[in-house]
């Protein structure tokens, strides 16, 4: 046992006051331990069981935690000062309204809720390709950047109307963050365009690699020193699973975001499809997914996200390693689809473990920042993926085909090198836990 002024540590408990020391330190602790903390506890109910404040302190929350071992902050000013036998302040019970269901799932209906959003998001993305190729052949291919317009705001009329906030206070915004983010990413984004289409590394480029190794040291100390108020709070990267899911994200959307870009346009040019055509020659794969994503979701529930994000990596990169056979002027259904099949079945073992690994591997203050930064590195991958592929398009004829199978053969490397980093991190993960989808 180690007992301070402050701090509290045995066999089975971490506790310590929750200053702004506490609350540096026990979520790391918590991440080491890879179990839940309790944040800003008001009242012990049992060993296991806890009260804290939520909603700025207008309600109670209780919370009981099944990990052997607790790791809490307390709250000082809710407990009674040794010595004092002054009464308190009178306390009145309030019963809490009915939980009408519609905010947090458990068990398996929250595997079926996650992949039911990874179904959705799939199912949506089918009509992209064959939208956006109709649109280049009926008018240009700057008419394609209007599909975003009704979508998005679409989606902000749905989200102003019916999703309800559900923050525990507020956070204000890192703009300095963002800024040097996208400054970081913007500057590293031009400098690989310019050299895959070039190919040659030119003074201009160098700056632009220099700048955005800058930004992004900047980044990484702004973030430092704004701790937990940061958009991208560096204790999440003592959570080991975390990291290797980070690492996983990005090799594996990197080499997805190639096939979306690199396949259609080999059709198109070598093979005489036109962009509907080719748009359509993707949707095998968004269907899939679409299928396939909610089944995943529930058996992720039950078995845990490591072997998921092991197995269907793998599987995407042997997909890759299929499209080696594909001739643009021959058969699609034995030449490109083959491919496109088991790519869909490997990510659709994937998308839906992989939302709920990232929501497992950190604690329950830091689940939606892991969430929206596990989705802002896909992108990121993505993005240097197609920066990248200026190699590829600017080769014609024989030289195309050649070096599109060059790069399928690199995107399966990367495909089945996510899947060996999911095996070695993810260790014993659990499922997320119930306090943590909602």
């Amino acid at each position: 046992i180690f007992v301070t002024s402050e701090t509290c540590i045995t066999s089975s408990k971490a506790a310590t006051r929750g200053t702004t020391t506490g609350k540096n330190v026990m979520p790391r602790v918590a991440a080491l331990l890879d179990v839940m903390q309790v944040s800003e506890v008001t009242k012990i109910v049992s060993a296991d069981t806890f009260e804290r404040p939520i909603y700025a302190g207008n309600a109670i929350q209780t919370v009981q935690s099944g990990d052997a071992k607790k790791v809490i902050t307390v709250r000082g000013a809710s407990f009674q000062a040794t010595g004092d036998g002054s009464a308190s302040a009178p306390i009145e019970s309030v019963s809490a309204a009915p939980n009408p269901g519609t905010s947090s799932f458990k068990g398996e209906a929250r595997g079926r809720a996650v992949g039911s959003w990874a179904s959705a998001g799939a199912i949506a993305s089918a009509v992209g390709p064959p939208l956006g190729g109709w649109l280049v052949g009926a008018a240009s291919w700057r008419a394609i950047f209007l599909i975003n317009v009704p979508v998005a705001l679409a989606a902000i009329i749905i989200a102003w109307r019916y999703i309800e906030e559900s923050a525990e206070g507020e956070q204000p915004l890192d703009l300095p963050g963002a800024v040097l983010a996208t400054l970081a990413l913007g500057m590293l984004t031009w400098a690989l365009t310019l050299w895959s289409s070039h190919h040659e590394v030119s003074p201009r480029i160098w700056a632009g690699l220099v700048g955005s190794a800058a930004f992004l040291g900047m980044f990484v100390l702004v973030e430092h020193r704004r701790r937990e108020d940061a958009m991208m709070p560096l204790a999440m990267f003592t959570s080991r699973p975390f990291v290797g899911l980070t690492l996983l994200t990005f090799l594996l959307y990197g080499a997805l975001g190639g096939l979306l870009v690199l396949l259609p346009y080999l059709l198109i040019v070598g093979g005489d499809y036109s962009p509907l055509q080719a748009g359509l020659a993707l949707l095998p794969f968004s269907l899939v997914i679409g299928t396939a994503s909610r089944l995943m979701g529930r058996t992720t529930e039950r078995i845990g996200p490591r072997w998921p994000l092991t197995v269907g990596p793998i599987v995407t990169g042997l997909g890759f390693l299929l499209l080696i056979r594909v001739e643009p002027t021959g058969s699609y259904w034995t030449s490109v689809m083959p491919g496109i099949i088991v790519i869909a079945l490997g990510m659709a073992g994937a998308v839906a473990p992989l939302t709920t690994a990232v929501l497992s591997s950190v604690d329950q203050a830091h689940t939606g920042t892991a969430s929206g930064f596990n989705s802002a590195i896909a992108r990121t991958g993505g993005l240097i993926a197609t920066a990248l592929a200026g190699a590829v398009i600017a080769q014609t004829g024989a030289a195309l085909v050649e070096t599109f199978r060059s790069a399928a053969i690199l995107g399966g490397a990367l495909a089945i090198a996510s899947g060996c980093v999911a095996f070695i991190t993810l260790g014993a993960l659990q499922p997320a836990r119930d306090d943590q989808l909602k």
